[in-house]
């Protein structure tokens, strides 16, 4: 499980949103925290009424009031102030992965600055695309960015391919180790859902299609019940759902309904950003919820 967690942060409130998550996750699971601070080049001394760290000094300063602040005694806080400004911000993250040498990151996809720029076509990109390092994006609601963070649900999208196998098992992993339930879920498209290939042949052979997709949904009922008993014999209680129609929405209806803390998900890696974004159910994903979301780099 995850024993090293890094946490981009810029000085703002916003950004701060990572660090509950990033409590909870340590002390649960003993791992260390590293926070990094990224000095952008010709950054503005303030953005939207709140402070950007512009000098190594007042960086390294916020960083262990952080420290301090937020993580009990017994959890191990490291910091690291990238000295060289730099114009990309994300970049100088990811340069840092093998030298901090995370097992996971942690951070805010609506932050101020460098962070606000991180989420689509960057850091996120970015780092699931290496093929390395989970990340844990956070969404916080305005004023509600310091609420202190729990997971007791998490929800797994799953569809039986390598994809899904290893965010399925990095969920099964982590409701074990934190507690938590697990509820599976698949979403089965309609034809007005299908793409590409699918979506061609759907409309030269509709009543096939239906016949096929009808198989599909009673397939994944019975594959999914196997799995909830096999997690649920390990001690993983665990909880199942097919569904009907967009993959991504029915996703994120489903953790609405039950209240899920955290969902996990496999996601494309090695690609470039466009073809990463638009054909990555984990990126419509984030654009359909505000709920915490682990993406796993295949």
């Amino acid at each position: 499980m995850f024993t090293h967690i890094l946490v981009p942060l810029d000085g703002s409130a916003l950004a701060e949103a990572a660090l509950p998550p990033a409590v909870f996750l340590a002390a649960q699971l003993n791992a260390r925290i590293t926070l990094i601070h990224i000095i952008e080049a010709g950054a503005p001394s303030s953005i939207h009424g709140e402070r950007h760290l512009t000098q190594i000094e007042e960086a390294d300063a916020y960083l262990r009031e952080i420290g301090a602040r937020h993580f009990p005694a017994g959890v191990k806080v490291d910091r690291h102030v990238h000295a060289a400004p730099m114009k990309d911000v994300a970049d100088g993250i990811v340069l840092h992965e093998d030298e901090i040498a995370p097992d996971l990151v942690v951070m805010c996809s609506h932050g101020h600055g460098g962070l606000r720029r991180m989420l689509f076509g960057r850091i996120a990109h970015q780092v699931a695309a290496s093929g390395t390092i989970p990340v844990l994006l956070i969404q916080p609601k305005a004023g509600d960015h310091q609420q202190p963070f729990q997971c007791r649900r998490i929800l797994a999208p799953t569809e039986g391919t390598a994809l899904h196998a290893k965010g399925l098992a990095a969920a099964v992993d982590l409701a074990r180790a934190l507690s938590a339930r697990l509820e599976l879920v698949t979403v089965i498209p309609t034809i007005g859902d299908l793409e590409g290939r699918h979506g061609t042949v759907s409309r030269f052979a509709p009543g096939a299609t239906q016949a096929v997709l009808r198989m599909e949904t009673d397939q994944f009922q019975a594959t999914l019940s196997a799995q909830a008993r096999r997690f649920s014999d390990t001690g993983v209680a665990t909880g199942i759902h097919v569904a009907r129609g967009e993959p991504a929405s029915g996703i994120a209806a489903r953790a609405d309904a039950v209240d899920a803390d955290l969902i996990v998900i496999g996601t494309h890696g090695r690609m470039g950003p466009e073809g990463f974004w638009s054909h990555s159910i984990g990126a419509r994903l984030l654009a359909r919820t505000a709920r915490p979301v682990l993406l796993v780099p295949v």
